[in-house]
């Protein structure tokens, strides 16, 4: 701990920095990557899937949808990647 896991750096997220050092990295990797990004790019995903269900409401294959960056995931339409995201 005492340091932060946000790809690029503290500044890159939307938490505090203070809080950033002392969570513990678990903590960090779950938050979704819009607020507080982990992934080798940012943006990218953490190895899980954005869809609602845990990847079941979804027509994409869930070992697809966990390597797909988020943002893709959240750019394709409900009816084939559901992430609950109003478009």
């Amino acid at each position: 701990m005492d340091r932060s896991h946000a790809t690029g750096g503290a500044a890159n997220s939307a938490v505090p920095g203070k809080i950033q050092e002392k969570a513990p990295k678990g903590v960090e990797k779950a938050l979704p990557d819009s607020i507080h990004p982990t992934g080798k790019e940012p943006g990218q995903s953490t190895h899980k899937t954005h869809a609602l269900n845990d990847g079941e409401d979804s027509i994409v294959p869930k070992k697809i949808q966990e390597k797909l960056p988020e943002s893709v995931e959240r750019a394709v339409p409900n009816i084939i990647h559901n992430t609950g995201d109003k478009k």
